[in-house]
């Protein structure tokens, strides 16, 4: 496995991990945790019948990833804004109660994992819905929650095909469709550089990274949203000052940083990521455990740190019970596999971006 192929499948892989894990105890209250799971808190997967469900939140980015493949496959790189609408908005339609499934554009609509309605925000169907999704420049639907910011890590996925600035943009695009407030979408916009810039240099420190995407972002987007991107620096580089105080436990530091908004789960991500740079699995019971959102935030962590280990650092026992793995590992392979234009004349591309079919 090339490391480009390892870091695509380990985010994708990490991301779903952090949010079958976060899933239990997602808005649960760290009492609420601990009269659980006892006084260390949740250890590892709470399975259900045997498996590790994932949620929403992986069914976007898997979405998300879907919908560039389409728009990569047919080589039009100034409409991906328009796949990605589409292929969120198939997604909420994957949501809706149906005995017949039908015909889509994106083959993982007709995957049953990735249909489930888990950790979901009803508000994003209804913005879904509307004839016109949001824009940054003129929003539809404002929130705060981070419901929708693991698209920006599918859109990360695809830095071999975008310039930076498309990154900066269509991080910040994929969720302003339906989360309108600034402080939700430049989320995005530092998400999908943030991954963009792990998978690209592994090796750079992860401190470094996140001040430099701290920078990027806040220079492109400070024009029109000074005081919204002061507070995203100022959430980053908190989080980071917090991993440099010995006194301060994992706990009390996510308690401070709350976890509760999209910046909150951000700054939670960054934490979590900077505490444990190379050991995944204790960087997933960091994230877990706190009275926030802790799907959003381990699902976060995962995806940063499984791109720059690659899947090759995930510990086996997270990936056999996980549920659509295999689903999830394919289209990471897609996403490498589609710098190669003649993987167009594959029957099984075929069949998956141009019919819309899993294979």
């Amino acid at each position: 496995m090339d490391k480009r192929s390892g870091a695509g499948r380990g985010c994708l892989l990490g991301l779903a991990v952090g949010d079958a894990m976060g899933y239990p105890v997602d808005k649960k209250s760290w009492p609420e945790i601990c009269e659980m799971y006892g006084p260390n808190g949740l250890l590892g997967y709470d399975l259900a019948n045997g498996s590790a469900d994932v949620t929403s939140y992986t069914q976007i980015a898997a979405f998300v990833c879907n919908g560039l493949l389409l728009g990569a496959t047919r080589q039009d790189p100034e409409r991906y804004s328009q796949y990605l609408a589409l292929a969120l908005r198939e997604w909420a339609k994957s949501q809706q109660f149906r005995t017949n499934a039908e015909r889509t554009r994106c083959w993982v609509a007709q995957v049953p994992e990735l249909r489930r309605r888990l950790c979901m925000d009803t508000r994003i169907l209804d913005a879904l819905s509307r004839p016109n999704l949001g824009t940054p420049e003129a929003p539809v639907f404002r929130s705060h929650t981070p419901a929708v910011l693991t698209g920006a890590v599918a859109v990360g996925m695809f830095a071999d095909r975008l310039s930076r600035e498309q990154l900066l943009r269509l991080g910040a695009e994929v969720v302003a469709f339906t989360h309108g407030y600034p402080e939700s979408f430049l989320c995005g916009s530092f998400l999908s550089c943030t991954v963009a810039t792990v998978v690209q240099d592994p090796q750079l420190p992860l401190s470094r990274v996140f001040a430099g995407v701290t920078d990027e972002v806040c220079t492109f987007f400070a024009e029109k949203y000074p005081e919204e991107t002061a507070l995203l620096r100022q959430k980053v580089e908190k989080a980071m000052n917090l991993t440099r105080d010995p006194e301060l436990s994992p706990l009390a530091a996510m308690t401070v940083l709350e976890c509760v908004d999209a910046m909150d789960c951000l700054a939670g991500a960054v934490y979590a990521c900077c505490i444990h740079p190379a050991n995944f699995d204790e960087a997933m019971i960091v994230s877990v455990n706190h009275s926030g959102r802790s799907c959003a935030t381990a699902g976060l962590t995962g995806a940063i740190l499984g791109a720059r280990l690659g899947q090759e650092a995930l510990p086996e026992f997270y990936l056999e019970s996980l549920e659509a793995a295999p689903v999830l590992e394919e289209l990471a392979q897609d996403t490498v596999d589609v710098r190669q234009i003649t993987r167009i004349f594959d029957d099984s591309w075929d069949q998956k971006y141009v019919q819309g079919l899993p294979v």
